[in-house]
């Protein structure tokens, strides 16, 4: 589905292509305010709604539950690895989680399995300066 292109979107792309982590439409709201941008909040949450409906932005939810939006370098499909600290956040390529829950699916008599593989930990720099405050 293609996302109809409009001067909002476009902000708010430009925004993403930036960010490394993942935000939430309010923290991607506050950071096109400061850039001076003048893109309402609701605006904001129907374009990023409907980037990741079109494919173009990836959407997760946060520990406590919120929805968070990135933009990833990779298309096609694919995991990511998240910093619950910082947020930093890696992209890792699908293939063997891709073979894994095709046979977990087949153990159980599944087919037709879609799936979103996110894994959750501390990124080493702030484990270092986790030590460091000790």
């Amino acid at each position: 589905m293609a996302v109809r292109r409009t001067r909002q979107r476009g902000e708010i792309l430009e925004l993403l292509d930036g960010l490394d982590e993942f935000r939430s439409a309010q923290q991607l709201h506050e950071l096109l305010r400061e850039r001076g941008s003048s893109v309402g909040l609701a605006t904001v949450y129907r374009a990023v709604q409907d980037l990741a409906d079109g494919g173009e932005v990836d959407v997760l939810r946060s520990g406590d539950g919120e929805a968070v939006y990135r933009r990833c370098g990779q298309q096609a499909h694919h995991h990511h690895l998240v910093c619950r600290t910082c947020g930093r956040t890696v992209e890792l390529d699908a293939g063997r989680a891709e073979t894994w829950a095709q046979e977990v699916a087949a153990a159980y008599g599944f087919g037709d399995v879609d799936h979103t593989i996110e894994l959750v930990g501390t990124c080493q720099d702030c484990r270092a300066a986790a030590q460091a405050e000790q």
